[in-house]
C-alpha cells in the first residue's frame, strides 16, 4: 500500500489493519469485528457539481475510485461499473418534492443487486489476478441471498453457501436462490435470520475451518457497503435544486447496511439533512435513539417486511464506531457513542404490519403509488416525520423502495384494482427445479456441511 492508501480497521480494535482487498476477501475481521475505513475520503463541490451530468455507472466509478484507486486501475474500475450497472434506476415523483427511489430493476429485482454485482466483480478481479479460490458464506433475510446467488453464479473460483431462515422469506425470494444450482448451495435453517448471521460469524472464527478460505457477501463485508453509497449520490444529483439543497432520505432498515451506505455518502460530502430510520416491529435501533439503551430482540419478530426481521443489526457496530463509540459483536456497548449527534442526524420510527398494509393501500388510493412492504415502511416514515417537523413544505424527501412489488403479490393483491406486472427477472421461476438443504439450528451441522462441500 502507498502512503495515501486507505486502510481498514476492525470495530473491535484487536486485529491488524488491512487493505481493501484483504478486507473484501476476509469479510469479517479475525477478532469478530467489522472492517471500517480509517479515513472516509471527501468529495468536494467541484466534483459533486459534475455528477449532475453523469449517468449511474459514471457516478459509481467516481465515488468508488476514492476508495479503490490504489488497488485497481481506473480503466478496470470503469469497466466493472459499466458492466455491473446495466439496468435502469427510476426515481418516481409522488407529489411536490416527495420521491421514491426505485432500486428494484436489477437482475433479481432488489436493491441488493447494486452491491452484490460490484462485489462479485471485484472479488473475481482480485481472485483471478492472484489465482485464489474461496467460499462465500452468507446469511439472508430475503433479497441478499438471491442477489448474491445471481451475482456469483458460475464463477469458477468461488463457491457460494447461503443460509436463510425457514418460512421467513417469500416463495419468490426462496426460488431465486434455490433454482440456480452449480456453485450456489442454499441452506434452509430452522431458526431466525439472527441465527443464520450468528452461525456465519462463528464459521469465520472457527479454527477447525482455518484451512478453508471463507469470506462473506453480507453487509458485514465492507465491499457491500461502499457501492451502496452510490445511489444516494445518484438520487441527489437528479433531484437537487443546486449545491446547497439537502435531502432527507427515508431508509427501510433491517441489518442497517443500506443506511450505512447513506452515512458513508454523507461523510464523503453528500448534502444530507437527516436520515429517517424506518424499521418494522424490530425496533431496537429507534429505541436506542430514544433511550440510549440498546436491547436486542431475540427471537426477532416476523413481519411482512421480511428482509427487515433483524433483532440485532450487524452494521450497528459500524454506526456506533462512526459516532465515537464501540459495540462488540454480542451487541454490548463498550463505549457510548455521541447520542446527541446521532439524534440530530437520525429520526427513528417503528412501523407495524397494520400500518404497513394501510400505507400500501392509501399510497395506491391517493397517488397511484405501488409500494411493497419495505418501501411502505420507508414511505410511512416520511409521513410520520412530516407530521412532527416544521418547514418541510419545500424539503426534498427521497424514500427508498428496496424490492419489486411483484415479489409480494400476496400482500398487494389485497388492494382493490391493483395489479402488479411481473418483471422478466421474476418470470418463470415456478418452472425451475429447486434444490436446498435443511439444517437444524446447530453450528456443528454447518461446519460439517462446509467441510463436506470443500472436500467434494
Amino acid at each position: 500500500m502507498t502512503r495515501n492508501s486507505i486502510i481498514y480497521y476492525s470495530t473491535n480494535h484487536k486485529s491488524p489493519e488491512v487493505s481493501f482487498k484483504e478486507a473484501l476477501l476476509k469479510g469479517l475481521a479475525p477478532d469478530g469485528g467489522l472492517y471500517m475505513p480509517s479515513v472516509i475520503p471527501k468529495i468536494y463541490k467541484n466534483e459533486l457539481r459534475g455528477y449532475f451530468h453523469l449517468d449511474y455507472p459514471e457516478i459509481a466509478n467516481k465515488v468508488l475510485k476514492h476508495f479503490l484507486s490504489d488497488e485497481i486501475n481506473d480503466n478496470d474500475l470503469k469497466s466493472i461499473c459499466r458492466d455491473a450497472y446495466n439496468f435502469d434506476v427510476p426515481i418516481e415523483r409522488v407529489y411536490n418534492r416527495n420521491y421514491i427511489l426505485r432500486l428494484d430493476q436489477g437482475p433479481t429485482a432488489s436493491f441488493k443487486d447494486f452491491a452484490a454485482r460490484i462485489m462479485a466483480r471485484l472479488m473475481h478481479y482480485f481472485s483471478s489476478r492472484d489465482n485464489l479460490k474461496f467460499t462465500i458464506l452468507t446469511a439472508t433475510s430475503g433479497d441478499t441471498g438471491s442477489a448474491v446467488a445471481s451475482a456469483f453464479h458460475r464463477l469458477s473460483n468461488i463457491n457460494v453457501v447461503i443460509l436463510f431462515p425457514a418460512g421467513e422469506v417469500s416463495e419468490t425470494q426462496r426460488k431465486q436462490m434455490t433454482t440456480l444450482h452449480d456453485n450456489v448451495k442454499v441452506i434452509s435453517l430452522n431458526g431466525k435470520f439472527d441465527d443464520c448471521q450468528r452461525l456465519v460469524k462463528m464459521a469465520f472464527r472457527d479454527e477447525l475451518l482455518s484451512d478453508i478460505p471463507l469470506t462473506s457477501a453480507n453487509s458485514i463485508n465492507i465491499g457491500r457497503l461502499l457501492p451502496q453509497a452510490v445511489y444516494y449520490f445518484y438520487a441527489w444529483s437528479r433531484l437537487a435544486n443546486g449545491m446547497t439543497d439537502q435531502a432527507i432520505f427515508s431508509v427501510p432498515s433491517g441489518n442497517f447496511g443500506n443506511l450505512m451506505g447513506g452515512i458513508i455518502a454523507r461523510e464523503m460530502g453528500l448534502p444530507v439533512r437527516k436520515f429517517i430510520i424506518s424499521t418494522n416491529a424490530n425496533n431496537e435501533v429507534p429505541e436506542l435513539l430514544r433511550t440510549g439503551i440498546y436491547r436486542t430482540i431475540s427471537p426477532s419478530i416476523n413481519c411482512i417486511s421480511s428482509a427487515m426481521n433483524v433483532g440485532h443489526p450487524g452494521n450497528l457496530a459500524r454506526i456506533v464506531a462512526l459516532y465515537g463509540g464501540m459495540m462488540n459483536e454480542e451487541g454490548t456497548i463498550v463505549r457510548n457513542p455521541e447520542f446527541i449527534r446521532m439524534r440530530d442526524d437520525f429520526f427513528g420510527i417503528s412501523i407495524s404490519d397494520e400500518e404497513t398494509r394501510s400505507t400500501i393501500a392509501s399510497g395506491y388510493k391517493k397517488h397511484g403509488l405501488i409500494l411493497e412492504p419495505h418501501g411502505a415502511v420507508a414511505w410511512r416514515g416520511v409521513e410520520a416525520y412530516k407530521k412532527l417537523s416544521e418547514n418541510s413544505k419545500n424539503q426534498l424527501f427521497v424514500s427508498l423502495e428496496t424490492a419489486h412489488p411483484a415479489k409480494f403479490g400476496d400482500e398487494l393483491n389485497r388492494i382493490p384494482g391493483l395489479s402488479v406486472p411481473v418483471p422478466e427477472s421474476l418470470a418463470g421461476l415456478n418452472d425451475l427445479k429447486e434444490e436446498f438443504t435443511e439444517l437444524e439450528n446447530n453450528y456443528d451441522n454447518l461446519r460439517n456441511y462446509i467441510r463436506m462441500l470443500h472436500n467434494q
